[in-house]
């Protein structure tokens, strides 16, 4: 009786799954590419990874943790001879916003010349270089270390404010970030961040569905009736609540601090071709002045 009852749930199963084809038609894979980050959030190459890497669920994220196959000579000898790309967009990055001298200010209470580089060195405050630290909470270095970041500047444009990105591992997000909020005093949210129910409406239900009747194929229509287009979306963070406040501002001195983590890619280039690599990838836009 069980085996009956078996085999004929099988067959609807079966019958409701679509053929191949279907299955690797562009705005299938979108969708399906979208349903699947409902549990663990994907970064941009993880379609890539998943075919090559075992994966783990750490820090809110899916992330390739060691090579199917043995690759370790090939991945020594792009370090090596060549260039070898590693995905760290899982890194999280805090962007903060204000006059330099009140960020100068506040950031030097959580790190210490001590340790080497602070955020108001030359080479790093005119934005050409990136530099590394190890933070402490406000004002009780050497105790209470939260752990290191690296941080750019945004080059100079003649104004008196400037724009700071700190890049956190994802263990140390919430530290850090609770830190910053307290020593510049930013309480009120700038906006609050409402993103996209991770379960979709009925109405998107509808859309993402081919509908098939007696034979003939419809073409997807969205509220305007042209084509619609799914798009390939990155659901959320990993490291925080979907309802929760991405971006405060302090009323006293206007330093806005903004969570862009997941907005704002990372990616490691290792080797003696690095540098060729970029030049070949990335062209300069031409700056057009009014």
């Amino acid at each position: 009786k069980k085996q009956a009852e078996k085999a004929v749930h099988q067959k609807k199963e079966q019958s409701k799954t679509k053929c191949r084809k279907a299955r690797r038609r562009h705005i299938n894979l979108v969708a399906e590419f979208n349903r699947r980050q409902r549990k663990n959030i994907w970064l941009e190459t993880h379609i890539w990874h998943a075919k090559r890497f075992r994966m783990v669920k750490k820090w809110g994220y899916c992330l390739g943790n060691s090579p199917t196959e043995k690759s370790y000579r090939a991945c020594y000898r792009a370090m090596t001879k060549h260039c070898l790309l590693q995905d760290l967009s899982y890194y999280c990055c805090l962007e903060l916003k204000g006059k330099e001298n009140e960020l100068l200010k506040q950031l030097a209470r959580i790190c210490s010349t001590d340790t080497g580089l602070t955020f108001q060195e030359a080479c790093c405050l005119s934005g050409r270089f990136e530099g590394s630290l190890y933070l402490y909470r406000a004002d009780r270095y050497p105790e209470d270390m939260l752990g290191p970041v690296t941080f750019i500047w945004k080059p100079r444009d003649g104004s008196e404010n400037r724009q700071l990105w700190i890049w956190v591992h994802p263990a140390l997000k919430q530290d850090i970030l609770r830190e910053l909020k307290a020593i510049f005093q930013c309480t009120e949210p700038e906006e609050i961040c409402i993103t996209e129910p991770v379960t979709r409406s009925l109405q998107e239900e509808k859309q993402v569905e081919v509908v098939t009747s007696l034979g003939n194929k419809r073409k997807r229509e969205d509220k305007e009736g042209e084509k619609a287009v799914p798009v390939k979306k990155i659901i959320g963070d990993g490291t925080r609540d979907p309802l929760q406040s991405y971006s405060w501002i302090a009323r006293t001195t206007g330093i806005a601090i903004s969570d862009r983590s997941m907005e704002i890619l990372r990616y490691r280039l290792i080797g003696p071709l690095s540098h060729c690599v970029l030049t070949e990838t990335l062209k300069a836009a031409s700056v057009q002045t009014v």
